[in-house]
């Protein structure tokens, strides 16, 4: 009887710590796993977030972006008001019209090339911008409600192995807004 005694203490008494170290030598902590790679998925997002920090702007380099925005919307409202000044007065766009036929090819092209490197390097200088903000945004996507990290939040319910109660702890609540957003549509 003493041995039976002894053994469960070790299984579910004041030992139990020891057969968890013993038992985590064979077999991996799944929730521990779990911390570990948020925790390395943190950091990396951190350090990524790092790589992309954005210097405080400027009133020169906000005036150079706002000047930066008025060739797109300038070159399709002339092209509409070319529409416009061949319907209102024909001749004096067609004098216009002949003027620009007078221009050499090679004019053309180095304008086709300014007007190109230009959007591109805009687009170019907009998309890195945009990498920037994302990865800004991906850093602070740890973070749960009133600025607790996941790392640091505890698990909701250990449900063991009953099978009905972890069925109810991922189970959505009702949600009225939801429902009745569902029946509208």
């Amino acid at each position: 009887m003493g041995l039976m005694a002894s053994l469960f203490e070790v299984l579910f008494g004041p030992g139990q710590q020891e057969l968890r170290r013993t038992v985590e030598l064979f077999r991996e902590n799944a929730e521990a796993r779990a911390v570990r790679a948020a925790q390395a998925r943190g950091a990396a997002l951190r350090q990524f977030g790092a790589e992309f920090q954005l210097p405080q702007r400027g009133r020169f380099d906000r005036l150079m972006d706002a000047v930066n925005r008025l060739p797109r919307p300038g070159l399709a409202l002339g092209t509409l008001g070319l529409f416009a000044a061949a319907m209102a007065d024909p001749e004096w766009f067609a004098a216009r019209m002949q003027g620009l036929a007078l221009v050499p090819e090679p004019l053309w092209w180095l304008l086709g090339a300014i007007v190109s490197f230009y959007f591109g390097a805009r687009h170019q200088a907009k998309g890195q911008e945009f990498q920037a903000r994302l990865s800004e945004t991906l850093a602070r996507a740890p973070q749960g409600q009133a600025g607790r990290t996941l790392e640091r939040m505890e698990p909701a319910a250990d449900t063991g192995h009953d099978a009905a109660l972890a069925l109810e702890a991922i189970t959505p609540e009702r949600n009225p807004a939801l429902e009745d957003w569902r029946e509208a549509r």
